[in-house]
Formats: C-alpha cells, sequence, structure tokens
C-alpha cells in the first residue's frame, strides 16, 4: 500500500464520528498484529473518551466562563475539601505532578482564591489554604458542576450508575495486577 492511500479515509468511516473510527481502530489493529486483545481496547478507547467528553465540558460549561481551568479547579476542589494541605498531598489527591500543582498554586495565588502558610507543626512544610474568595469560588462552581454531573449521571438508571461506579473502583484498586505506574 503506498502512503497516500494510507492516508485516505477507510471506507464506509465518517472521519468526524468517534464510533465509526473505534470501529475501524478495531479492524485495523485486528489486521496488523497477531494475539491482540480487542475487548481491552476497546474498553480503554471508550474509557479515555468518555473521561475527555465529561472533563471537556465540564470545563467549557462551568469553569472557563468563570475564568478558571478544569486543572486550577482540581486544585481548589482538593484544598476546599482536605485543606489546609501541603501542596504534595494536594498533588496526590487532585492526580497531578507536584509541578503542575506548584504552577497552578501561583496562578490561584494571582487571583487571591489561595495562599501559603507555614505549617503549625512543622516550619519548614508550607501548607495551601483557600481564601474566603477561594472558598466561595468552590463552593458556587462546584454546585454548577454537579448539576452538570447529576444530567450526565441520568443517563444512567441508579443500578446502572451503582454499577458503573463499582466497577470503576475495582478498575482503579486492582491497578497493580496490570502494572501500572503510579504518579509520585
Amino acid at each position: 500500500m503506498t502512503e497516500s492511500k494510507k492516508r485516505e479515509p477507510q471506507p464506509g468511516m465518517n472521519p468526524a464520528d468517534y464510533w465509526s473510527f473505534a470501529e475501524m481502530a478495531a479492524r485495523r489493529i485486528a489486521e496488523e498484529l497477531d494475539d491482540i486483545d480487542s475487548v481491552a481496547t476497546k474498553l480503554i478507547i471508550t474509557l479515555n473518551r468518555a473521561a475527555n467528553l465529561v472533563v471537556y465540558d465540564l470545563e467549557s460549561t462551568v469553569h472557563r466562563p468563570r475564568g478558571m481551568s478544569w486543572a486550577a479547579f482540581r486544585v481548589l476542589f482538593v484544598v476546599w475539601l482536605a485543606g489546609p494541605i501541603e501542596s504534595g498531598k494536594a498533588a496526590k489527591f487532585a492526580g497531578m505532578s507536584r509541578a503542575a500543582v506548584s504552577n497552578l498554586t501561583n496562578t490561584l495565588i494571582g487571583k487571591e482564591y489561595l495562599v501559603k502558610e507555614p505549617s503549625e507543626a512543622d516550619g519548614r512544610t508550607t501548607l495551601l489554604r483557600l481564601t474566603e474568595a477561594g472558598v466561595e469560588y468552590a463552593r458556587s462552581a462546584f454546585a454548577e458542576q454537579n448539576a452538570q454531573e447529576a444530567r450526565w449521571a441520568s443517563t444512567l438508571t441508579d443500578v446502572e450508575q451503582q454499577l458503573l461506579v463499582m466497577l470503576l473502583e475495582k478498575l482503579i484498586s486492582q491497578r497493580g495486577k496490570a502494572g501500572a505506574r503510579l504518579r509520585d
């Protein structure tokens, strides 16, 4: 097959249609490689797509109109619920790198949503704490976000929601069996 033919869309595939892409990807992978677990591939592709859709929706409908990113909200959310907290622990709870939290901390301090303060237990340790404006932002943004979360969840029955949570928790708790690398 020539290079130009490889770049042409596959017959019957709408390039803008994700499900067409997923089906085409499964066929192409099966053609290219032997001994592939196509169900595992479809699971991870679908999980990634679902997570990206939800995150994009929440960021574009709730946080960007408020001048905030999804990542910055995650830091505020963790500090709101667990703070005052060391930035390393905030990074772990938010599922982010320490460097990302450090960069976002500076932005959030500039917006007057967050302050750094020395720990009373250990003068060398710095804690992140929300300001009153940060608490108000976290509360109001989360209330708006939760309304959108509820709309997403309403597409499933109560039992389906509980089952999906159970399955995702199982996938996460068994990550060691997959040899998954974890963020420090």
